[in-house]
């Protein structure tokens, strides 16, 4: 996909986010058309992802038949093999292929639940993400083929995957409810270490300017974005756009006067290979 076709995805999902609360699962899907080689794939993807929830739903009539339903009959898993593959992050891949990451699949829970009158939230524990009955204190593993989980059990895996001794202190505030736009930004994040750590700049734009659209007003996304555009060659936008965040954005948030003459410098340095 050109870069052209790719500002569609983006801009669509900034829609999204800027009003109410998104819908979760329409969210996600725009997430994973960012990831879509080209406008029609993304359509047929999605078509398919909405109609399989359907599917899922479809005579599930609780809790436990909703877990019996995903994880013993669809036999949904955590992707443990190959975590940081990206198609664990696009729900379109995570529904056909059976697997992803502790959110992705929690995201096919909750609104698998939705549609059959289960409701479910998430649960944004340090270290692995997790699903819970609202208003009690029944939790699940998703990635671990939908394991009940205690306050008890919950600590333990906070600790194995964190690796936080006994000196740091797990309370009811390591379970926190996660709101769609707290997912949805946690889901980006991943890409954007996928990304990252592949030197995917093509991939590593669109998801940094959704994750911009998500009330981030620090300078970490916007410098970091700027290296990307810096790193195509495409100077000039990476100098409009740090400037554009010091004189609006930059100036109402809570950086200094010295980050906002970092980000002038660098984009003075970017305009600098324009000469």
């Amino acid at each position: 996909m050109t870069r052209h076709d790719r500002a569609d995805p983006v801009t669509r999902f900034l829609r999204m986010v800027t009003g109410p609360e998104p819908p979760l699962d329409e969210a996600a899907l725009a997430i994973a058309a960012g990831g879509a080689p080209d406008p029609e794939v993304a359509a047929l993807s999605t078509a398919r992802a909405r109609a399989t929830l359907d599917e899922l739903a479809d005579g599930v009539t609780g809790f436990e038949s909703l877990l019996h339903r995903l994880f013993t009959e669809a036999g949904f898993r955590g992707n443990s093999t190959d975590y940081a593959d990206p198609r664990n992050s696009f729900l379109p891949d995570v529904l056909e292929r059976r697997t992803g990451i502790p959110i992705t699949l929690s995201v096919v829970a909750i609104e698998v639940g939705r549609r059959a009158g289960v409701p479910l939230e998430g649960v944004g524990m340090p270290g692995h993400f997790l699903v819970r009955v609202p208003g009690t204190q029944r939790l699940v593993d998703a990635f671990d083929g939908g394991r009940r989980l205690d306050p008890a059990g919950c600590e333990e895996l906070f600790r194995a995957t964190t690796g936080a001794g006994p000196e740091v202190p797990f309370d009811a505030g390591m379970l926190p409810r996660s709101s769609t736009r707290q997912i949805l930004a946690r889901m980006l994040e991943n890409l954007r270490a996928t990304y990252g750590r592949a030197r995917d700049h093509d991939g590593l734009e669109w998801v940094l300017r959704m994750r911009l659209g998500l009330r981030h007003q620090g300078p970490e996304l916007i410098r970091e974005l700027g290296e990307v555009l810096a790193a195509q060659a495409r100077w000039d936008e990476a100098a409009r756009l740090m400037e554009s965040w010091v004189d609006g954005p930059g100036r109402g948030s809570r950086s200094g006067a010295e980050v906002l003459d970092e980000v002038r410098t660098e984009a003075m340095r970017h305009r600098a290979h324009l000469n």
